[in-house]
């Protein structure tokens, strides 16, 4: 009863950590002023993941290095937001995001067939970019549209009540 089952054993390996994001004093202004309106540190933790993000394309590890650092957090403490959130990436996306809702009211009027169809147009499956890096396909919950599905979320644009042919007149005029 009193025996030890497993036994865990230091690393026998330096863990690495990678070296934190190094920022502009512009956006180091910028996370100061979003710093200075939340009592706790930790409430700006969203919104200075968008700022990591803007400035280097996906939360990467130096940006989750450098959070951590900047909020006193542990890098888990970052991660643990960083993979609850679709619109925080940590991978790299294309310059256009295409985010299909795949949940209930938009399954049943058809994002199956938009997400499908996005996919032949692009020739990417969902979780890929093109080889260009213009466009990345993701499916996922609940953007809150049911009222005008199927949907998705262009970067930060919402697109309602899609058809195949609207969803070529959205990709067909992206700049």
């Amino acid at each position: 009863m009193g025996e030890v089952l497993v036994k865990i054993q230091p690393p026998d390996h330096p863990v690495h950590m990678p070296e934190p994001a190094v920022f502009s004093s512009e956006v180091e202004s910028e996370i100061d002023r979003h710093l200075a309106k939340y009592p706790v540190k930790r409430s700006a933790i969203l919104p200075l993941m968008f700022i990591v993000q803007r400035e280097r394309g996906y939360l990467d590890p130096p940006g989750v290095q450098y959070l951590a650092n900047r909020l006193q957090l542990r890098v888990t403490d970052i991660w643990e937001v960083a993979t609850f959130y679709s619109m925080i990436q940590t991978k790299p996306v294309g310059k256009y995001h295409i985010q299909v809702c795949k949940t209930l009211s938009c399954k049943l009027l058809g994002a199956d067939k938009i997400t499908k169809y996005c996919s032949d147009k692009l020739g990417i499956k969902v979780g890929e970019t093109t080889t260009d890096g213009r466009f990345s396909l993701s499916e996922v919950e609940c953007l809150g549209s049911c009222g005008t599905a199927p949907m998705f979320q262009l970067n930060f644009d919402y697109h309602e009540n899609l058809t195949t042919e609207k969803v070529d007149q959205i990709l067909n005029g992206l700049p």
